[in-house]
């Protein structure tokens, strides 16, 4: 079997479950092959082995039984980057990358004091270290197999500008100040539908109680504790949590006070400036 044969099997197998078969087959068969797309164009007549025919074949029923295919693979880009990911945490998505491109667009100081909240794979923390290697950044993450994630990717990218630690939210970083503070927290209600296609991912952290507010609230609670004058505080939130998240950050003491919509047209995130 050539490679443009198997893809074709494989992306018509894949359609009934990914609206994105054809490029989840490339991964896959990149994947396999250790190769880059381009690889598979300038090699498409090219007869698979029959170990790497065997081993996409399995790699094709894990997809076909809906588990995502950055797990399969494990490894998965997010914004400029190339993240390690695992089972343990979240895979990262692109409407995060708003924070990423929110965060850079702020005007903070040179060697600005960063502080990302429930880090998992590292990706926002990883993100703004290494686009921005002036700026000291601190990942903070309460599930060990995910510090562990974080500090792998670290080490991978050469981030050095970035430490990673285990902590409940502030509890590792008390006395800490920062000029930003990010994060990406659980935020979908125990009884969203949405869950059942989300299955494959830690429930701790995509659900919190109280509406999916749990989390947001009592960072915007704590997090003017740990911020200097003028830090801002931007958060992840539901498409439809963006009002009460406003009022979270104003009542917590934040000024202008604000949200930004993903590039689905949803509201996505909200932050807001800490003026004493």
């Amino acid at each position: 079997m050539t490679l443009t044969h198997w893809l074709r099997q494989a992306t018509s197998q894949l359609s009934a479950v990914s609206p994105l078969a054809a490029d989840d087959a490339r991964l896959l068969l990149c994947h396999q092959l250790n190769v880059s797309s381009s690889y598979l164009y300038s090699h498409a007549d090219e007869p698979l082995s029959a170990p790497d025919l065997q081993a996409l074949n399995q790699l094709l029923h894990r997809a076909l039984q809906d588990e995502p295919i950055a797990y399969i693979i494990g490894r998965w880009p997010f914004w400029n980057i190339e993240l390690d990911v695992a089972p343990c945490t979240l895979i990262p998505r692109p409407d995060t990358e708003l924070l990423v491109e929110q965060a850079l667009s702020l005007t903070l100081p040179q060697h600005a004091r960063v502080l990302d909240l429930g880090t998992g794979t590292g990706a926002l923390a990883l993100a703004l270290a290494c686009n921005r290697p002036d700026w000291q950044v601190t990942a903070a993450e309460k599930i060990s197999a995910a510090v562990e994630l974080a500090r792998q990717n670290a080490k991978r990218l050469a981030a050095v500008n970035c430490i990673v630690l285990q902590s409940d939210w502030f509890s590792a970083v008390a006395g800490q100040r920062f000029d930003l503070i990010v994060s990406n927290p659980p935020y979908i209600e125990p009884d969203d539908p949405h869950l059942a296609a989300l299955h494959f991912e830690p429930a701790s952290a995509l659900i919190a109680p109280e509406h999916g507010l749990a989390d947001l609230a009592a960072i915007c609670q704590q997090a003017p504790a740990y911020l200097v004058d003028n830090g801002w505080l931007w958060l992840e939130h539901g498409y439809n949590q963006a009002d009460a998240v406003r009022q979270l950050l104003s009542a917590a003491g934040f000024s202008q006070v604000q949200s930004r919509r993903d590039y689905g047209g949803n509201w996505r995130i909200s932050g807001g400036c800490l003026k004493r």
